[in-house]
């Protein structure tokens, strides 16, 4: 099959939907189909060598829901995507958050190939479709032949706007790099009893009521350690709380590299993900799952879809550090409650590796382009 993986971000820097789309096309090739990725590239940044990739506009930085967004807002590809795709004549052309701009709507627009869209996220500035769904719907939205959401919660989103059938196929993770044997942080590694955090410094992400509940944990628990992973500067909200409580043992290690991230993993004996909200997915959550450690996470749809409380982890109410604090508290307490939720969680995990996501998305393409071309042999008669 001849495939077509379409991002609107520049492919060149990391995030959701790039590893999504890498994964897939590496897990389509490694079986024998031919892919090629159509995305932006920032030219002051290297060209992926991985795959066939096509760069189709230079990648400009949008703030977007509290991140940014790298994306083309070259309206003037037109007549090169339209070239593009009439030359390769793909069998599917599979577009990821196929109604941002601009990359995704102009390659729809061209397309005559069967589309699919994926839609991975439920929020964000340029996901507001309150003004703007007639107009999508009319001249986009009506172009996709099938839909895929990446969870309960994205479904749920998009179809406040655009209804039509979906069928929700999960992000994927690779689990043998993160449940590989890998030796943990030698600093990390002292007798504490380490707590991990690992996401981006945005509010969204709630970092503020971690810091919160563990500033009443330190009371209790004096062998405790906060460690925090990922990209960004603290809000005021968190450099108030680690001023007013004088927070000791938070250990703010910033940016680390894919390849080193499943060492904080294994140097953890808790991870907590307190989201506030608009997450559409829990990664993180099977991140850790893959290396046998239990979560404490937020009671919220993204996160409810891949953990059941009480059993590969703890679900409390978003916003609330007393209840965060209560059930950290809980798992401090029992090591062997840990054990077993971590061993469920490694069990959990098993179905999100990559090969089994991609065949799910390799069965819908066909079932994508058997249904469209039906209709196109009807049509024909």
């Amino acid at each position: 099959m001849k495939i077509a993986l379409v991002s609107p971000y520049d492919f060149t820097w990391p995030g959701g939907v790039t590893v999504h789309i890498s994964q897939l096309a590496h897990q389509f090739t490694s079986t024998g189909h031919q892919v090629k990725v159509l995305a932006p590239h920032s030219s002051s940044r290297g060209m992926p060598e991985e795959y066939n990739f096509v760069p189709l506009g230079r990648s400009v930085p949008v703030p977007a829901g509290g991140s940014v967004a790298r994306l083309s807002l070259s309206i003037w590809l037109h007549h090169k995507i339209r070239d593009l795709l009439n030359k390769e004549r793909f069998d599917i052309v599979h577009l990821h958050e196929p109604l941002m701009p601009v990359l995704p709507l102009l390659v729809l627009r061209c397309s005559n190939s069967p589309n699919v869209g994926t839609f991975h996220a439920v929020y964000g500035k340029f996901r507001n479709y309150g003004w703007s769904h007639h107009i999508l719907k009319k001249y986009w939205f009506n172009r996709l032949n099938g839909r895929i959401a990446v969870s309960p919660a994205a479904e749920q989103y998009v179809s406040r706007y655009f209804e039509g059938d979906y069928k929700i196929i999960p992000n994927g993770i690779d689990v043998d790099h993160f449940s590989a044997d890998r030796p943990p942080i030698p600093e990390l590694d002292d007798g504490k009893l380490n707590i991990l955090f690992v996401g981006r410094m945005e509010k969204r992400k709630g970092l503020r009521y971690l810091l919160e509940a563990y500033g009443t944990l330190k009371w209790d628990f004096k062998d405790i350690r906060l460690v925090v992973v990922g990209p960004g500067s603290l809000d005021k909200d968190c450099y108030r709380v680690l001023s007013e409580r004088n927070l000791q043992d938070v250990a703010f290690v910033g940016r680390v590299p894919y390849r080193e991230l499943p060492r904080y993993y294994r140097s953890a004996h808790i991870c907590c993900a307190p989201a506030t909200g608009r997450e559409s997915f829990g990664i993180v959550l099977l991140e850790a799952m893959a290396l046998g450690k239990p979560v404490v996470a937020s009671r919220i749809e993204g996160y409810s879809a891949v953990l059941s409380h009480g059993e590969q982890g703890l679900l409390v109410p978003p916003k609330d550090s007393v209840a965060l604090a209560d059930a950290i508290a809980l798992l401090i307490r029992n090591p062997e409650l840990r054990s077993q939720m971590g061993e469920r969680g490694r069990q959990t995990v098993e179905q999100y590796r990559w090969e089994k996501v991609a065949r799910q998305v390799m069965d819908y393409y066909t079932d994508v382009m058997e249904t469209t071309n039906g209709l196109s042999r009807k049509r024909a008669v």
